[in-house]
């Protein structure tokens, strides 16, 4: 699919604020891919239908989620989880887009997860640190995206695993796990360095 049809079909599911942030992912997305030399074309259709079905009804969320036998413990945490997860197989069936690491880096885009590929990596920082996000801690992310993605993803974690405390809000497994493996792999290095 084209870039151009692909915005225009996402305009259609998106409002205006949404729309210009997905625009953001994708520049930022872009400039990661070259730099890591990651499959552009790829990450570009990750970047644009990233967020594809954050404004779909929550029950239908929570329908896919049970019929697709993804991991219902989702179901316990924010809704806001849900989009990801849905928004996966809503790209694979309603846009036929069938590739694992358009799926997996828009499944795990708001979690992240332990041992991520190259492109998952690159949506999960690009949807944290694209232009429009302005919070404490978001520009020391974007100068460690440019130089070590894993530091990014660490970081962007500790981050956002802090905020969620600060609010007494529960944390998702996948985020806990995706700062520990991250952690462990900075610490490994140092020793090997």
């Amino acid at each position: 699919m084209d870039r151009n049809k692909a915005l225009h079909i996402l305009k259609e599911h998106l409002p205006e604020k949404r729309y210009i942030h997905t625009l953001g992912v994708l520049d930022t997305a872009l400039e990661l891919a070259k730099l890591y030399h990651c499959d552009e074309k790829k990450t570009e259709l990750a970047a644009i239908f990233h967020d594809y079905a954050k404004y779909r009804p929550e029950d239908e969320l929570k329908a896919i989620i049970l019929e697709q036998n993804f991991p219902k413990d989702l179901l316990s945490f924010h809704s806001e989880l849900w989009h990801a997860p849905a928004g996966a197989y809503l790209v694979e069936k309603e846009l036929g887009i069938k590739d694992e690491d358009i799926f997996r880096a828009i499944y795990y885009h708001t979690t992240g997860r332990p041992n991520m590929s190259l492109i998952e990596k690159i949506i999960f920082i690009a949807d944290y640190i694209e232009p429009g996000r302005k919070f404490p801690g978001v520009d020391e992310v974007r100068a460690l995206a440019r130089i070590n993605l894993d530091g990014a993803i660490l970081q962007a974690s500790r981050n956002t695993i802090s905020y969620l405390i600060q609010k007494n809000a529960s944390i998702y497994p996948d985020t806990i796990h995706t700062y520990n493996y991250y952690l462990m792999k900075k610490e490994e290095s140092s020793i090997h360095d």
